[in-house]
Protein backbone atom coordinates (compact mmCIF):
# COMPACT_ATOMS: atom_id res chain seq x y z
CA UNK A 1 0.00 0.00 0.00
CA UNK A 2 1.49 3.38 -0.99
CA UNK A 3 1.91 5.87 1.85
CA UNK A 4 -0.18 8.49 0.05
CA UNK A 5 -2.01 9.32 -3.18
CA UNK A 6 -1.88 12.57 -5.11
CA UNK A 7 -4.62 13.59 -7.52
CA UNK A 8 -3.45 16.72 -9.30
CA UNK A 9 -5.70 19.58 -10.32
CA UNK A 10 -4.90 22.96 -11.86
CA UNK A 11 -6.79 25.16 -9.40
CA UNK A 12 -5.49 27.00 -6.32
CA UNK A 13 -6.99 24.66 -3.69
CA UNK A 14 -5.25 21.59 -2.28
CA UNK A 15 -7.41 19.22 -0.23
CA UNK A 16 -5.35 17.58 2.51
CA UNK A 17 -6.70 14.32 3.93
CA UNK A 18 -4.34 13.00 6.63
CA UNK A 19 -6.76 10.82 8.60
CA UNK A 20 -8.92 8.91 6.11
CA UNK A 21 -6.53 6.00 5.62
CA UNK A 22 -6.93 2.59 7.26
CA UNK A 23 -3.63 0.96 6.26
CA UNK A 24 -1.72 -0.57 9.18
CA UNK A 25 1.33 -2.74 8.42
CA UNK A 26 0.85 -6.31 9.63
CA UNK A 27 3.62 -6.17 12.23
CA UNK A 28 2.08 -3.06 13.78
CA UNK A 29 -1.49 -4.34 13.57
CA UNK A 30 -0.48 -7.46 15.52
CA UNK A 31 0.51 -5.26 18.47
CA UNK A 32 -2.80 -3.38 18.67
CA UNK A 33 -5.28 -4.67 21.25
CA UNK A 34 -8.88 -5.47 20.32
CA UNK A 35 -9.88 -1.86 20.90
CA UNK A 36 -7.09 -0.52 18.72
CA UNK A 37 -7.81 -2.97 15.92
CA UNK A 38 -11.23 -1.35 15.44
CA UNK A 39 -9.50 1.76 14.06
CA UNK A 40 -12.43 3.73 15.46
CA UNK A 41 -10.78 7.14 15.20
CA UNK A 42 -10.64 7.14 11.41
CA UNK A 43 -12.02 10.10 9.45
CA UNK A 44 -14.37 7.62 7.83
CA UNK A 45 -15.06 8.00 4.09
CA UNK A 46 -13.60 11.51 3.98
CA UNK A 47 -12.18 10.98 0.49
CA UNK A 48 -15.55 9.80 -0.78
CA UNK A 49 -17.30 12.79 0.79
CA UNK A 50 -15.05 15.30 -1.00
CA UNK A 51 -14.62 13.37 -4.23
CA UNK A 52 -15.41 15.56 -7.23
CA UNK A 53 -16.63 18.54 -5.21
CA UNK A 54 -14.19 20.89 -6.88
CA UNK A 55 -13.16 19.67 -10.32
CA UNK A 56 -9.85 21.54 -10.40
CA UNK A 57 -8.72 20.82 -6.83
CA UNK A 58 -5.61 18.83 -5.98
CA UNK A 59 -6.03 16.03 -3.42
CA UNK A 60 -3.25 14.68 -1.19
CA UNK A 61 -4.58 11.67 0.69
CA UNK A 62 -2.72 9.61 3.31
CA UNK A 63 -3.44 5.88 3.28
CA UNK A 64 -1.78 5.27 6.64
CA UNK A 65 -3.95 5.09 9.75
CA UNK A 66 -3.37 7.61 12.50
CA UNK A 67 -2.62 4.81 14.99
CA UNK A 68 0.55 4.08 13.00
CA UNK A 69 1.50 7.76 13.17
CA UNK A 70 -0.66 10.87 13.13
CA UNK A 71 0.11 12.96 10.06
CA UNK A 72 -1.63 15.96 11.65
CA UNK A 73 0.60 16.13 14.73
CA UNK A 74 3.81 18.06 15.25
CA UNK A 75 6.67 15.71 14.30
CA UNK A 76 8.54 17.01 17.35
CA UNK A 77 5.72 15.75 19.58
CA UNK A 78 4.60 19.18 20.82
CA UNK A 79 0.94 19.24 21.94
CA UNK A 80 -1.51 21.14 19.76
CA UNK A 81 -3.78 21.89 22.70
CA UNK A 82 -1.74 22.29 25.92
CA UNK A 83 -3.79 21.53 29.01
CA UNK A 84 -6.50 19.69 27.08
CA UNK A 85 -6.96 15.99 26.41
CA UNK A 86 -5.66 15.03 22.99
CA UNK A 87 -3.77 12.23 21.26
CA UNK A 88 -0.07 12.17 20.47
CA UNK A 89 2.15 11.76 17.40
CA UNK A 90 1.85 7.99 17.82
CA UNK A 91 -1.33 7.64 19.87
CA UNK A 92 -1.31 5.48 22.98
CA UNK A 93 -5.07 5.77 23.49
CA UNK A 94 -8.16 6.29 21.39
CA UNK A 95 -10.34 9.40 21.53
CA UNK A 96 -12.10 7.97 24.59
CA UNK A 97 -8.84 7.72 26.51
CA UNK A 98 -8.75 3.92 26.27
CA UNK A 99 -5.47 2.07 25.48
CA UNK A 100 -5.04 0.86 21.90
CA UNK A 101 -1.85 -1.21 22.30
CA UNK A 102 -1.49 -4.66 23.86
CA UNK A 103 0.30 -4.73 27.20
CA UNK A 104 3.99 -3.98 26.78
CA UNK A 105 3.60 -3.02 23.10
CA UNK A 106 3.58 0.78 23.31
CA UNK A 107 5.90 2.12 20.59
CA UNK A 108 9.33 3.28 21.73
CA UNK A 109 10.89 6.65 20.91
CA UNK A 110 13.11 5.00 18.28
CA UNK A 111 10.11 3.34 16.67
CA UNK A 112 8.19 6.60 16.65
CA UNK A 113 11.08 8.24 14.82
CA UNK A 114 11.22 5.38 12.30
CA UNK A 115 7.50 5.75 11.62
CA UNK A 116 7.85 9.50 11.26
CA UNK A 117 10.49 8.95 8.60
CA UNK A 118 8.56 6.21 6.80
CA UNK A 119 5.04 7.67 6.86
CA UNK A 120 4.73 11.21 8.25
CA UNK A 121 7.56 12.81 6.28
CA UNK A 122 6.62 11.43 2.83
CA UNK A 123 3.02 12.60 3.15
CA UNK A 124 4.10 16.10 4.09
CA UNK A 125 6.75 16.18 1.41
CA UNK A 126 4.04 15.46 -1.17
CA UNK A 127 1.70 18.03 0.36
CA UNK A 128 4.39 20.70 0.36
CA UNK A 129 5.32 19.97 -3.26
CA UNK A 130 1.72 20.32 -4.39
CA UNK A 131 1.25 23.58 -2.51
CA UNK A 132 4.41 24.98 -4.09
CA UNK A 133 3.29 23.82 -7.54
CA UNK A 134 -0.09 25.46 -7.12
CA UNK A 135 1.40 28.69 -5.76
CA UNK A 136 3.82 28.88 -8.68
CA UNK A 137 0.86 28.68 -11.07
CA UNK A 138 -1.56 31.05 -9.33
CA UNK A 139 0.59 33.16 -7.05
CA UNK A 140 -1.47 31.78 -4.18
CA UNK A 141 -2.24 28.35 -2.72
CA UNK A 142 -4.97 27.34 -0.28
CA UNK A 143 -4.71 24.21 1.84
CA UNK A 144 -8.18 23.03 2.86
CA UNK A 145 -7.53 20.31 5.43
CA UNK A 146 -10.42 17.84 5.49
CA UNK A 147 -11.32 16.14 8.78
CA UNK A 148 -14.22 14.49 10.55
CA UNK A 149 -14.87 13.20 14.04
CA UNK A 150 -17.64 11.78 16.20
CA UNK A 151 -19.99 14.46 17.46
CA UNK A 152 -19.86 13.28 21.08
CA UNK A 153 -16.52 12.44 22.73
CA UNK A 154 -16.53 13.41 26.44
CA UNK A 155 -12.77 12.75 26.74
CA UNK A 156 -12.06 15.50 24.20
CA UNK A 157 -14.91 17.98 24.60
CA UNK A 158 -18.14 18.60 26.47
CA UNK A 159 -21.57 18.17 24.93
CA UNK A 160 -22.19 17.81 21.21
CA UNK A 161 -19.73 19.18 18.67
CA UNK A 162 -21.08 21.68 16.12
CA UNK A 163 -21.55 20.23 12.63
CA UNK A 164 -18.91 22.40 10.95
CA UNK A 165 -15.79 23.41 12.88
CA UNK A 166 -13.58 25.86 10.99
CA UNK A 167 -10.04 26.32 12.23
CA UNK A 168 -7.54 29.03 11.30
CA UNK A 169 -5.63 29.23 14.60
CA UNK A 170 -7.44 32.43 15.45
CA UNK A 171 -7.04 33.94 11.99
CA UNK A 172 -3.29 33.35 11.80
CA UNK A 173 -3.18 30.74 9.01
CA UNK A 174 -5.06 32.50 6.21
CA UNK A 175 -6.10 35.91 4.94
CA UNK A 176 -9.12 37.46 6.71
CA UNK A 177 -11.15 37.31 3.51
CA UNK A 178 -10.66 33.56 3.15
CA UNK A 179 -11.65 32.93 6.76
CA UNK A 180 -14.68 35.21 6.37
CA UNK A 181 -15.83 33.52 3.15
CA UNK A 182 -15.64 30.05 4.69
CA UNK A 183 -17.43 31.12 7.86
CA UNK A 184 -20.10 33.12 6.02
CA UNK A 185 -21.16 30.25 3.76
CA UNK A 186 -20.95 27.67 6.55
CA UNK A 187 -23.00 29.92 8.84
CA UNK A 188 -25.65 30.39 6.14
CA UNK A 189 -26.07 26.63 5.84
CA UNK A 190 -28.52 24.54 7.89
CA UNK A 191 -25.56 23.17 9.86
CA UNK A 192 -24.36 24.45 13.22
CA UNK A 193 -21.01 26.19 12.76
CA UNK A 194 -18.18 27.50 14.89
CA UNK A 195 -14.99 29.37 14.01
CA UNK A 196 -11.88 28.51 16.04
CA UNK A 197 -13.76 26.61 18.70
CA UNK A 198 -12.49 23.34 20.15
CA UNK A 199 -10.66 22.63 16.90
CA UNK A 200 -8.53 25.61 15.83
CA UNK A 201 -6.59 23.79 13.14
CA UNK A 202 -4.07 20.99 13.57
CA UNK A 203 -0.33 20.99 12.98
CA UNK A 204 -0.83 20.81 9.22
CA UNK A 205 -2.90 24.00 9.12
CA UNK A 206 -0.56 25.85 11.46
CA UNK A 207 2.59 24.64 9.71
CA UNK A 208 1.61 25.57 6.15
CA UNK A 209 -0.51 28.65 6.80
CA UNK A 210 1.72 31.60 5.93
CA UNK A 211 -0.60 34.13 4.32
CA UNK A 212 2.13 36.74 3.94
CA UNK A 213 3.84 34.28 1.56
CA UNK A 214 0.68 33.47 -0.41
CA UNK A 215 0.13 30.18 1.44
CA UNK A 216 -3.25 30.01 3.17
CA UNK A 217 -4.52 27.12 5.29
CA UNK A 218 -7.90 26.35 6.81
CA UNK A 219 -9.19 23.24 8.55
CA UNK A 220 -12.71 21.88 8.34
CA UNK A 221 -13.61 19.41 11.08
CA UNK A 222 -17.01 17.90 10.35
CA UNK A 223 -19.16 16.07 12.83
CA UNK A 224 -19.55 12.58 11.38
CA UNK A 225 -23.26 12.67 12.16
CA UNK A 226 -23.57 14.98 9.13
CA UNK A 227 -22.76 12.24 6.61
CA UNK A 228 -22.59 8.81 8.28
CA UNK A 229 -25.57 6.59 8.98
CA UNK A 230 -24.17 6.00 12.45
CA UNK A 231 -21.08 7.10 14.37
CA UNK A 232 -20.59 3.54 15.62
CA UNK A 233 -19.51 0.41 13.68
CA UNK A 234 -19.78 -0.14 10.76
CA UNK A 235 -19.53 3.65 10.20
CA UNK A 236 -21.55 3.44 7.00
CA UNK A 237 -21.62 6.29 4.48
CA UNK A 238 -25.11 7.79 4.20
CA UNK A 239 -25.69 8.88 0.60
CA UNK A 240 -28.68 11.09 1.42
CA UNK A 241 -26.95 12.92 4.25
CA UNK A 242 -23.76 13.26 2.22
CA UNK A 243 -25.56 14.71 -0.79
CA UNK A 244 -27.09 17.42 1.38
CA UNK A 245 -23.74 18.23 3.03
CA UNK A 246 -21.78 18.21 -0.24
CA UNK A 247 -23.99 20.96 -1.64
CA UNK A 248 -22.79 23.31 1.11
CA UNK A 249 -19.19 22.16 0.97
CA UNK A 250 -19.17 23.08 -2.73
CA UNK A 251 -20.35 26.59 -1.87
CA UNK A 252 -17.66 26.97 0.81
CA UNK A 253 -14.88 25.74 -1.47
CA UNK A 254 -16.05 27.92 -4.37
CA UNK A 255 -16.19 30.97 -2.10
CA UNK A 256 -12.68 30.31 -0.78
CA UNK A 257 -11.32 29.82 -4.29
CA UNK A 258 -12.94 32.98 -5.66
CA UNK A 259 -11.71 35.01 -2.70
CA UNK A 260 -8.16 33.69 -2.98
CA UNK A 261 -7.89 34.47 -6.68
CA UNK A 262 -8.84 38.08 -5.93
CA UNK A 263 -6.08 38.56 -3.34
Amino acid sequence: MPVFRVQRGDGPIVLGQPHGGTFVPDDIAARLNANGQMLADTDWHINQLYDGLLANATVVQSHVHRYVIDANRDPAGVSLYPGQNTTTLVPLTDFDGQPIWSEGQNPSADETEARRTAYHAPYHSALEQELERVRAKHGVAILFDCHSIRSKIPFLFEGTLPDMNIGTDGGVTCAPGIEAAAHEFAHSSPYSTVLNGRFRGGWTTRHYGRPDEGLHAIQMELAQSTYLSTETPPWAFDEKKAKRLRRWLVDILDAIQDTALEL
